[in-house]
């Protein structure tokens, strides 16, 4: 069994969906720079509960980072975005910002359920 350390988890706060737009805020890990991540998806019209990013904002952080990271994801699907960020490490503290965005996204994807 294998244990998750609760203090590397982001935490979100909120989750609504406004005109076919789902809207997601989150409290990052206090052990990265970032204190939130303010992101905003869209499902794509082939499969309701794939989501392209629209938008991602950072709140603190290392702005030049954290910008890249925004403007590189958008447009791209959630499941993409999670292939490419989890994981990163950011000086041995066991996630980074990119990991905290890609660990609320796998929050937001494992919180899906289809109903049949």
């Amino acid at each position: 069994m294998e244990l998750i350390d609760n203090t590397l988890e982001p935490r979100i706060t909120t989750d609504t969906m406004q005109d076919g737009t789902r809207y997601v805020s989150a409290e990052c890990s206090s052990v990265v720079c970032s204190k939130n991540i303010l992101m905003s998806l869209t499902p794509t019209p082939a499969s309701p509960l794939t989501y392209v990013i629209n938008k991602v904002q950072y709140v603190g952080g290392c702005q030049g980072n954290t910008t890249g990271v925004c403007r590189l994801v958008q447009g791209m699907k959630v499941a993409d975005v999670i292939t490419r960020l989890d994981g990163i490490n950011c000086r041995g503290r066991g996630t980074s910002c990119p990991d905290q965005l890609a660990r609320v996204l796998k929050q937001i994807r494992d919180k899906e359920v289809t109903i049949p």
